[in-house]
This record gives C-alpha cells, structure tokens and sequence, in this order.
C-alpha cells in the first residue's frame, strides 16, 4: 500500500514540480533578461524579442498546469514569469500618458497594401491634423495622387522611390539616402518647425521574414538599421524626428543602434503596446516615431485608415 501511494500520489509530485518550476524560471529569465537569448541558429533572441509582451499566452498556459498539477512550490514557481510580466509590461499598460501643449504634430503611416484609394486615404490623413505627415511603401504610381490631393494642405512636399514627405513648414536640405539593398530607405529633410529647424528622417528598412531555411530572417533590416544610426550619431541637427516602418520592435536586439542615439515617443508619451501591424488585429508596433532634441507631449494609434498598417500621430515640443 505504501509503495502504491508513492507511485500513484505523492511519490509523483517532485516530478511534477520539476516539470512545473523548470519552464516557469526559464520563462522568467527570458523575460527579464531577453538579451540572454543566442541569436544563433535562426535570429531566435531577436524573434523572441519582438513577441516579448506575447509571452504572457505561456504563462496563461502554465499557471492552470500548475494549478492543477503541481505542488505549493510548483504553483509558487508558475507565479514568478507572471510576476516579471507584470513588472515588465503593467505600468505600460497602466502609466497615464504625459500631457502638455505641442509645437506640431507628425504623422506616419506605411500606405502599402492600401485597400482604398490615395484620395481616400489623403482625406483621412487631412483630417488628423497633422503638421508633417511621412508616407512609406507609396506605390510609384500613387504618388501624383498623393502630391495632388495632399498639396492644399501640406505645400511643402518630398519624395523619392516610395518615400513621400508632407509638411506644412517649408522643406530643405532635402537628401535621399541609400542604406543598402533593393529601395532607399530613407529621406532626410530639414522642416522650419515652430521654434527652430527640426531635421525629419522618413523611414522604411527592409522587411523581415521568418523562414524555414533562415529562421527570423532580419539580415538587411538590421544592416540598414546600423547604417542609418552612424549617419543619424554624426547628424549636427540639435532636434531630430525619426517617423516610419522600422520593421521590428524596439525590444528587437537588432534596433538597438538606433534607440541609442533616439528616444521612443511612445515610450515616454503613449499608453499599451502601441501596436500597429498588421491593421485588422495588431500584434506588434513596427512603426516608430524616434526624437531627439524634442519632447512627445502625447502619440496614439489611429484606426485602421485602408492599409495594413495603422498610422502613428505625435504631438512633440521644442525642449528647451
């Protein structure tokens, strides 16, 4: 009878602690400290990095296991990745966003897989109230629509291969810049702002993919990222905006090189996750709005306005 206890009842519990605890403190450690991750094989650091706020589905998963499975310290142990959740991700979700006047407003917004027409979507963007609007993925043969339908509001206008900037001020020292690959992927402009030049940077690196023979494959992206961070470290520009699809989160390892020269709007002005793609269902923000010399007095999501990305409005100020 004793042996049948132990094989049946608590003889099995210690294994099934361990079976509990094990995953429970990896995913824990993985959440505090995703820079521990290996990026070999298959870039998995930098995907987990991006699915960082969708590790909660895991733990959602093991606090029921624990439950129903495990013993006091195996339940004690499936609550220490909900703990670092909650730590990590609790006051993103709760911190009331900052609040404050603005000197303008700029507005992003990848227009490809656009399911309306540009005059449409010129219309939605009109009616944000947007000071400078960055335009990414515009197909070259929308762009006279775009010029044309934006050009009453927004006089001052740059574009180049499918990158399209529109802005109220005047515009100059306008550059396009090759960072590698197939497109440029980046215009840089000098906008007069309220309160002094502001160099605007309009964005888009190159996609990623995930592949069965690559993994996460962010090669280009991450390249051009790097590239597009040296030029922005020597760029003499007191206050710099950086608006587009940066095609990543800022978790990703990858675009390290740029928040390190950048502050995030969101992260000081938005509240949640900010997600952005894809517009039916966001499940990651890949479109940034990045400062420098300037402070986010509020940014937000928009809805969905045609295309498969959301658009990013940011109100900012001059510091001082």
């Amino acid at each position: 009878m004793t042996r049948r206890t132990r094989r049946d009842g608590s003889g099995g519990r210690p294994r099934h602690t361990a079976r509990i605890a094990v995953p429970a403190l990896l995913l824990a450690v993985a959440l505090l400290f995703p820079q521990l991750l290996p990026n070999r094989p298959g870039n998995l650091g930098s995907l987990a990095e991006t699915v960082l706020p969708w590790f909660g589905i895991a733990i959602a998963v093991l606090l029921p296991w624990a439950a129903a499975r495990g013993t006091r310290l195996g339940i004690a142990a499936g609550l220490v990745p909900l703990v670092a959740w909650c730590y990590l991700f609790v006051p993103t979700l709760t911190t009331p966003p900052r609040a404050g006047l603005s000197d303008f407003e700029a507005l992003t917004l990848n227009v490809g897989g656009a399911r309306t027409t540009p005059e449409a979507v010129a219309r939605e963007v009109i009616a944000t109230g947007a000071d400078l609007v960055a335009l990414e993925k515009v197909p070259l043969p929308a762009i006279p629509a775009y010029e044309k339908a934006l050009a009453d509001t927004y006089p001052h206008h740059a574009t180049h291969n499918t990158l399209g900037l529109w802005s109220r001020y005047p515009l100059h020292e306008v550059e396009a810049m090759d960072l590698g690959g197939p497109w440029p992927h980046a215009i840089r402009a000098v906008a007069g702002t309220p309160g002094g030049d502001t160099a605007i940077y309009t964005v888009r690196l190159p996609s990623v993919r995930v592949r069965a023979t690559e993994g996460f494959a962010i090669g280009p992206r991450d390249a051009a990222a790097t590239e597009l961070a040296d030029r922005i470290a020597k760029d003499p520009a007191p206050r710099m905006m950086l608006l587009g699809d940066l095609n990543g989160s800022l978790h990703d390892r990858g675009l390290a090189s740029l928040t390190h020269h950048l502050e995030p709007a969101q992260e000081h002005a938005g509240r949640g996750f900010g997600f952005t793609w894809p517009a039916a269902f966001p499940v990651v923000r890949i479109d940034h709005v990045l400062l420098r010399g300037l402070e986010a007095t509020a940014t937000s999501v928009l809805p969905d306005l045609g295309s498969d990305h959301r658009p990013v409005l940011t109100g900012v100020r001059h510091t001082a």
